[in-house]
């Protein structure tokens, strides 16, 4: 039987493991915790992901590599490759993990992409203000996530509280100043390769976001055919530059009819979550067939699939138990502010019944907020 190792252990290896039953496989997980929500349903072994002792254990029992989150040191990956085949390669995680690196690629792959300046210190912040202007956008270039590492400025009198929020970490992981996009819609194109080349993506993905974390995604996002071509072309364009395996997602904002990128996320991914009942085969299951060497599985949609993301807190299921094509999944974890404990899929056929279930959905959990952006996409798409 096959063993599949997989490095990080929260809700996206909770569900890979999840995903791999069907496939006779075993998972191995390891984590820096040992309350790692993923070891809930496969094996766990706790130990520092630098800890060169740990990783020669886990990679003597699995017989392929993956990871769960992209903060895994780059370094660990590439010791671990040199002992056992890991998908997607180092390369691609390394270049996922410093946004310079990648929007650096992204140019050169002929990508549109924010105007954006390197920062190695204050004087350097002051010059890369007037490089890119104002409103902008001061990140740490590695480690943040989910609206972390983040300072926005909105004018020049900003600086310094910007350098004061973030100037520390100059020397530490690096800053870099990104123009702020005034965009009408963000978008994903989640996509999957496998070591033989093939490649797939699953319709275009539209996302509502609040305080930087994900709140709700629908899919498929209304969009013309040559937009989610677009999409299509730059994902994939990515994937062989960089000689991906596995599932990945390219985040981007849509301004005039224009797709910019923001970032690469090179895992399984949360406006992906939706693919578990409202795809052919869920992001998840492709993940593990790329990174075996298995074909891949169709990405067609089963209807329209709206997931909605529980941070914090688990709200009550039965508001979505009790719907048609309410689907639930909880996380096994405690709650926690700002914490992602789980999330709901609700799917149909009809983008009206789609709009109706969410309205019916948000009273009842009393998030009307939550729900709003998602049914005015559904009941402006028509019938």
């Amino acid at each position: 039987m096959t063993t599949v190792g997989i490095l990080g252990g929260g809700q996206l290896a909770r569900m890979l493991a999840l995903s791999g039953a069907p496939l006779g496989l075993r998972l191995l997980v390891m984590d820096t915790v040992a309350d790692a929500c993923a070891g809930q349903f496969a094996p766990l072994l706790v130990g520092d992901y630098r800890d060169e002792v740990a990783l020669a254990e886990f990679a003597s029992r699995v017989d392929v590599a993956t990871f769960d989150f992209e903060n895994v040191p780059a370094e660990s990956a590439e010791w671990l490759s040199a002992r056992v085949p890991v998908f997607p390669n180092p390369r691609a995680l390394a270049v996922a993990q410093d946004r310079l690196a990648e929007k650096t690629l992204f140019r050169e792959l002929d990508i549109p992409v924010p105007e954006f300046a390197a920062v190695a210190d204050r004087v350097g912040l002051d010059r890369a203000l007037q490089a890119v202007g104002v409103p902008c956008i001061l990140k740490t270039r590695r480690l943040g996530y989910d609206g972390k590492g983040q300072f926005r400025i909105r004018s020049h009198a900003d600086a310094d509280a910007a350098w004061a929020a973030l100037g520390a970490q100059a020397g530490a992981v690096g800053l870099i100043v990104e123009a702020f996009v005034p965009f009408e819609r963000e978008l994903s194109v989640v996509a999957v390769r496998g070591r033989d080349g093939e490649f797939r993506t699953w319709p275009l993905t539209e996302n509502w976001h609040v305080d930087g974390v994900l709140s709700a995604s629908l899919a498929p996002a209304k969009v013309d055919a040559a937009l989610a071509q677009t999409a299509t072309t730059y994902a994939r364009r990515l994937a062989e530059r960089l000689d991906y395996v596995g599932v990945f997602a390219l985040e981007l904002f849509c301004r005039n009819g224009e797709l910019l990128a923001n970032e690469l996320a090179p895992r399984v991914h949360n406006s992906g979550h939706w693919t578990i009942e409202g795809a052919e085969t869920s992001q998840f299951q492709n993940h593990l067939r790329a990174v075996l060497g298995l074909p891949l599985g169709a990405t067609a949609m089963r209807g329209r699939a709206c997931m909605l993301n529980w941070i914090g807190a688990m709200p009550d299921a039965a508001a979505i138990l009790g719907e048609p094509g309410g689907h639930w999944h909880d996380y096994g974890k405690e709650p926690r502010d700002g914490r992602k404990v789980g999330h709901a899929t609700l799917r149909a056929d009809d983008p009206q019944v789609l709009a109706d279930i969410l309205e019916r959905v948000g009273r009842a959990l009393g998030r009307e907020a939550q729900c709003a952006p998602p049914v005015a996409a559904l009941r402006d798409s028509g019938a």
